[in-house]
């Protein structure tokens, strides 16, 4: 219990009632002197001045007799105050835990003691101030581990089922439309569940603790207990949902399918890091050191920083990291995932303590629109010097094309993430430099495909080869929003150059053929399979493309064979071996061109 107050209640007031009472008995004689000395006046006038020093005495014992009233006014003052303390003294031992709002009612009546006292001057009572002051400093040090039992007790880590069943429906894992698909941003921030890190009954319970304490100078010690369990019990919430900390050698080492798996999974965590777990954690701030701007924002900052440089260090990793095309689409989902909630980065990451992670989030937002945007042109380069050794037989569209027009297709799913992209990098009109980047795209791909058609020894196959894939583009940009882009003009044109190849694979191939069926004297039509031998695995994928060039082809082959037949059929007939010269009738013929263009060769035909 310590050391009694000085001087007990019952003492002082024992005191103060002989002081009383002694005054009482002096103010009476007073008045009695005064009567006298009164009735007398006129007689002893000539003693006036005999009589001045009696009526300046009695002067002094007037004021002296206030005096002692005033003190024993103030006297009783103190009496109250610190009878005040000794009843606040025995909630204070008791402990905040049983019935904190007695024990704050304790601290409050401590405090009135403290400043009562320090504003009087009555040395005698010092020990009795300083005894004051210790059991105020207790009665502190106790609501500190309260606070800290209190908030400990009640900061348990999230699991990451509980975070997932915050999220919208569409973006929870493995659901169809979470792995890149968008969607409308308004459903999705009205799905969001709201997420109570710390129950909120407890949170005003812990905000008057959190004042008191603050109030009494104890700023560093609650900043410290809350910033060490608080950030403690977010890092475990991180490494539960799979958060890492990779560096850029970290990422540079990894295999491609890894890294997409982990750039996708960074991007829902980045998502269930701002709108669940950071602003969950500003609003325990918020509700806890309401009224203390300086630290409400500091405490956050210090519980979120390390878990924010967690985040943002990956995706730094990989902006930096060595740039490829199939990373372009990750970092165009990497950048619209950090565009999307830079502005609740903005807001939710107030103030000073807090303005370099908001800095690093915006320089990461830009870096990313910087390396995507150059990887554009890094994926322009690798279209048109692809130097594979592919060689497709049979003439059809080559998995490049393919892949080159998937890729544009996908660009478009991102049309409004590029304006914004293009808009940050250079400021320019963002719908031309799409135009212009899809344009290029398109040009360096033709430009391989002229290099691979050279490697075909058949010129009529490189042609053939030309026209699929051309036509592959053309057919491609027409049913996409491409068209929208590259415009009327440029499907037009291409349209026109797929006709080119065509006839010139018809010209070179059957043109040949042509020729051999008018030579006269004629010897057999033998000539005229083996040329249709030559193209028996090529192929036409398109059908509209394919039947045009089935028909353009009979259109010339087919009169002449008959033709040719009128003339020279019944000669060969009536020769010796006739079916050595004539294999195939014109219906034959006719049969074999309706099959034509689909990679099968013979003996698959006539099955």
């Amino acid at each position: 219990m310590g050391a009694p107050l000085p001087m007990s209640k019952e003492t002082l007031e024992e005191r103060v009632k002989f002081m009383k009472e002694s005054l009482s008995k002096s103010q009476t004689i007073t008045d009695n002197m005064v009567s006298i000395l009164g009735s007398f006046d006129h007689r002893l006038s000539s003693l006036e001045t005999a009589m001045r020093p009696t009526q300046i005495r009695t002067h002094s014992i007037r004021r002296a007799h206030e005096n002692i009233d005033k003190t024993l006014n103030a006297t009783e003052l103190v009496v109250a105050q610190f009878d005040l303390a000794r009843k606040a003294e025995a909630k204070i031992l008791r402990g905040p835990h049983e019935d904190l709002e007695s024990y704050l009612e304790a601290i409050d009546q401590l405090k009135t003691v403290i400043f009562f006292s320090s504003n009087k001057s009555f040395k005698s009572n010092d020990d009795a101030l300083n005894r004051v002051n210790n059991l105020l400093s207790k009665a502190i040090s106790k609501l500190e581990d309260e606070f800290k039992q209190i908030l400990m007790s009640n900061s348990k880590p999230v699991e990451p089922d509980c975070l997932f069943d915050c999220l919208p429906n569409t973006l929870r894992p493995n659901s169809t439309s979470a792995s890149g698909e968008q969607t409308n941003k308004s459903t999705e921030n009205a799905g969001y569940k709201s997420l109570d890190l710390i129950p909120p009954r407890v949170l005003p319970l812990l905000h008057e603790l959190a004042n008191q304490m603050i109030q009494a100078g104890y700023q560093q010690q609650i900043l410290s207990i809350y910033r060490e369990t608080r950030s403690s019990v977010m890092e475990i919430t991180f490494r539960k949902l799979g958060v890492e900390r990779l560096t850029k050698e970290d990422v540079q080492k990894m295999q491609w399918e890894a890294l997409e798996a982990k750039i996708g999974n960074w991007i829902h965590f980045m998502r269930i890091a701002v709108k669940l777990l950071f602003s969950g954690e500003k609003k325990v701030c918020d509700e806890i050191f309401k009224a203390i701007e300086s630290i409400r924002i500091l405490c956050f900052a210090e519980v979120t920083s390390g878990c924010v440089s967690s985040l943002l260090s990956f995706g730094d990793a990989i902006a930096r990291s060595k740039r490829s095309p199939e990373k372009l689409f990750v970092l165009l989902d990497m950048y619209e995932i950090m565009r999307e909630l830079q502005p609740e980065i903005e807001t939710i990451f107030e103030g000073k303590p807090c303005m370099e992670m908001r800095e690093s989030a915006t320089s990461l937002t830009k870096r990313l629109a910087q390396t995507t945007h150059e990887t554009f042109g890094d994926f322009e380069d690798a279209v048109e010097k692809d130097a594979t050794k592919t060689t497709v037989m049979d003439g059809t569209v080559h998995p490049l094309t393919s892949y080159v027009i998937n890729y544009v297709k996908f660009l478009f799913d991102y049309r409004s993430t590029l304006k914004q992209l293009f808009q940050e990098v250079s400021g320019d009109n963002t719908g031309a430099q799409l135009a212009a980047i899809t344009t290029r795209i398109m040009q360096a791909l033709q430009t391989n495909l002229d290099g691979k058609s050279k490697q075909y020894k058949d010129t009529a196959l490189s042609q053939l080869f030309l026209m699929n894939n051309i036509h592959y583009i053309v057919r491609s940009v027409r049913r996409s929003e491409a068209k929208d882009l590259l415009g009327d003009d440029w499907v037009q044109r291409h349209r026109r150059i797929v006709q080119q190849h065509a006839n010139q694979y018809k010209r070179i191939s059957w043109s040949k053929i042509l020729q051999f069926l008018s030579v006269q004297p004629a010897g057999s039509t033998s000539g005229v399979v083996v040329r249709l031998m030559q193209h028996q695995h090529f192929q036409v994928p398109d059908s509209e493309l394919r039947e045009s060039l089935r028909l353009a082809i009979a259109e010339v082959l087919l009169p002449a064979y008959r033709n040719f037949f009128k003339c020279y059929g019944p000669m060969i007939e009536s020769g010796k071996n006739p079916q050595k010269y004539i294999r195939f009738s014109a219906e034959d013929l006719d049969r074999m061109l309706n099959e034509f263009f689909e990679g099968k060769n013979w003996g698959e035909q006539k099955r």
